[in-house]
């Protein structure tokens, strides 16, 4: 369909006449703005909160497109969400770039850019007017709100849920046109109606409003509500919405299904003042987009009730004017409920976690505030002498100030210090960010500000079982048991079914030597949670320790067959499998490791001493093991008594006899200086074999290699 400036599908006075290239220069525009904001997240990292559930510590996302992780999207949840087609996007990003952050971040930027213009057109599509709609598609493309929806790799769901919600448009409009004649085309765009409302769905849930929005459009600017004799006809326009609403329907069971876990039990009217406050809320930062958060902590039952009463009134006053206006200003009823209407899955009247509102939630909402502002305006102006000049310089204004407010509002999502960082400015009281923000000073290694930020979390929320179980890390850390296993105690009395807090009481209590107690939590957190790597691994661990090798291995191969790429389950197994002389498999996982760990200096010890010092010369390789000993003493700085004698035996081995007398000297200097009496003992033994022209070699029952 496409309109003609004589005859606006709008009733509307028509616009002139579009130059050939006016259309495409309005795209080009939309993703020239559009990378304006966004082009700077190219530089920026993975964020840590949702991003290594989807993409960063998921291992079947990370093995890139194939069936098996195609089968795997639509067979499992990520984070309590069946989003099957957003699951496959991150498979297809990591087969293209792999853990190369801006790669994900271009394909966000790219699926916003291509949604802003698809609004564009679309709208011109359904209402001739070409400036309006390109203006709402351009505050679409830049408004600082949908930010968090495009510069959060883990938010892919909305932008590929709004890609589709546009192309689901766009049929349906062509499918309208095609309906007044009733032709066989009308089919054939009712069935890409379809299809692409199922992709949206399979991307994010929050689409399952799009019947709705349908149903307004048909109303404007669609006009399909009156026939040629002016009679209301909604019955057919609900009848061929059926098929639609039952995908909804499908969705939202799926959902709540997928979801139950997540459910706050909140008070019904605690959400009902909530939601009412929310929706004023995201009508204040549509105007004024300052302090933008990416988690605004539930108030609970802490809201004012005048804020309550006064959102109320206000809602009604505007849905009354919406009501009243709805022959002369259709759009003003319509944009209206599009707002309205599409924020109600998300708005918390069922509660999903412990947000008041998200930024992301305003992704497609608020295009019908858009709509609405948009064409009030050009109509509040409809008499001016000057009006295109006065219109197009406030348009322009408007672009600025959203385009400078959104450069500024993603430089926050650079690294997750920053935003945190940025998030606690604008809500002080936030558990959640005090919490994030020491996960990620804990993985940087600031273990002393990691604390502070975790005991900042539970003093706002004492009751934080993810807190507790993260400070109990840190004290672990820093070698306060004791402390350690306190916090995971209270974790587990907060949520007894946390597989983590298992875990990790697991490895505390190991590291105080009660093995029985500590092999008792593991098994606990894979009752919890069968597929948990790393208790395998670390249930691996304690029998190894009790000297139950069978099944220690049998646990390491369970971790690598959740977890390929687990390099410290391939060390372990490869220790097991050396204690019981299986020597050659052994340097097999050590060597899967070091694919894994490049730089790893134990593991590439481990190797080195097995090359150079086993027993059986089929596995001998002095040359090799030369190159892995060096590279260990390089990232060393040649100041491990452990490596550098390691490296000694490598040279034996290759028969570079003086390298390996020199370097012996070196090792034994080393441990004299230190006091490692043994090394250095051990050290003058073979220094005298060098000396003879003699490398090392383990007796064949003595396969262990040299650890620090």
């Amino acid at each position: 369909m496409h309109s003609s400036p004589s005859a606006s599908p709008a009733g509307e006075k028509p616009e002139k006449k579009d130059s050939r290239w006016l259309v495409p220069g309005v795209c080009i525009f939309l993703a020239a703005i559009v990378w304006l904001v966004f082009g700077q997240t190219l530089h920026y990292e993975f964020f840590n909160l949702d991003d290594g559930l989807y993409v960063a510590n998921n291992p079947v996302v990370l093995g890139g497109l194939s069936l098996k992780g195609i089968v795997w999207a639509f067979t499992h949840n990520v984070n309590v969400n069946w989003t099957p087609l957003t699951v496959i996007s991150h498979m297809l990003d990591c087969q293209l770039y792999g853990l190369h952050a801006g790669g994900h971040h271009l394909t966000n930027l790219l699926l916003h850019a291509a949604t802003a213009i698809l609004l564009f057109l679309v709208l011109r599509e359904m209402t001739g007017a070409l400036w309006r709609s390109a203006f709402v598609a351009a505050v679409f493309a830049v408004h600082p709100l949908h930010v968090e929806s495009v510069a959060w790799i883990a938010e892919r769901r909305d932008v590929l849920s709004g890609l589709f919600f546009m192309l689901t448009l766009l049929f349906y409009a062509q499918y309208a046109e095609q309906s007044k004649v009733q032709g066989p085309r009308s089919k054939v765009f009712y069935g890409l109606t379809l299809l692409f409302f199922a992709l949206g769905l399979m991307c994010k849930p929050m689409v399952v409003t799009l019947p709705f929005v349908l149903f307004l459009l048909d109303y404007w600017p669609l006009k399909r509500f009156t026939q040629s004799g002016g009679h209301l006809i909604p019955w057919r326009l609900i009848a061929e919405k059926l098929p639609l609403l039952a995908l909804s329907g499908t969705a939202c069971v799926a959902t709540l299904f997928a979801q139950e876990e997540a459910f706050a039990s909140l008070p019904l009217s605690v959400r009902i003042g909530n939601a009412l406050v929310s929706y004023v809320a995201y009508l204040e930062q549509m105007i004024y987009p300052v302090g933008l958060a990416v988690y605004y902590p539930h108030p609970g039952n802490g809201l004012a009730l005048w804020k309550i009463i006064a959102a109320f009134v206000l809602l009604l006053v505007i849905s009354a004017g919406a009501v009243a206006a709805r022959r002369k200003q259709p759009w003003f009823l319509i944009g209206w409920l599009w707002y309205l209407g599409m924020l109600v899955p998300v708005i918390g009247l069922i509660q999903v976690g412990l947000q008041a509102r998200a930024d992301r939630y305003t992704y497609l909402p608020q295009i019908g505030l858009y709509v609405l502002l948009t064409w009030a305006a050009v109509e509040l102006c409809a008499g001016w002498r000057h009006r295109r000049a006065v219109l197009g310089g406030c348009a322009a204004i408007i672009l600025v100030a959203l385009i400078f407010c959104a450069r500024v509002q993603t430089s926050y999502w650079r690294n997750s210090e920053s935003l945190w960082t940025h998030t606690l400015a604008c809500t002080p009281d936030n558990y959640i960010a005090h919490n994030n923000l020491g996960t990620d000073f804990f993985q940087k290694g600031s273990v002393d500000e990691a604390i502070t930020h975790y005991q900042k979390a539970l003093q706002i929320r004492p009751d934080s079982a993810e807190a507790h179980i993260n400070l109990g890390s840190a004290l672990l850390q820093k070698g306060s048991v004791d402390e350690a296993i306190a916090h995971y105690q209270k974790a587990l009395q907060i949520r007894p079914d946390s597989a983590e807090a298992h875990n990790n009481l697991g490895s505390a209590l190991l590291q105080k030597g009660s093995v029985d107690k500590a092999i008792a939590h593991y098994q606990k957190a894979l009752q919890i949670n069968p597929d948990y790597a790393e208790a395998h691994n670390n249930l691996g661990n304690a029998l190894f320790q009790k000297g139950n090798l069978n099944e220690a291995i049998t646990h390491y191969q369970k971790a690598l067959q959740i977890k390929p790429d687990y390099a410290e389950a391939h060390i372990n197994l490869g220790n097991a499998l050396l204690q019981k002389g299986s020597v050659a498999e052994a340097i097999t996982h050590y060597q899967k490791a070091l694919q894994i760990k490049p730089d790893s200096p134990d593991v590439l010890n481990f190797l080195a001493w097995l090359l150079a010092a086993c027993s059986d010369a089929h596995i001998r390789d002095g040359v090799q093991a030369v190159k892995y000993a060096e590279r260990a003493c390089e990232l060393t700085h040649y100041g491990m008594t452990i490596f550098v004698g390691t490296l000694a035996a490598a040279y034996a081995e290759a028969g570079r006899f003086d390298d390996a007398i020199t370097t012996a000297q070196q090792a034994c200097a080393l441990a004299t200086a230190a006091g490692e009496q043994d090394l250095l003992e051990k050290n003058q033994k073979l220094l005298k074999l060098y000396r003879a022209h003699q490398p090392y070699h383990e007796a064949a029952e003595k396969v262990v290699p040299a650890t620090p």
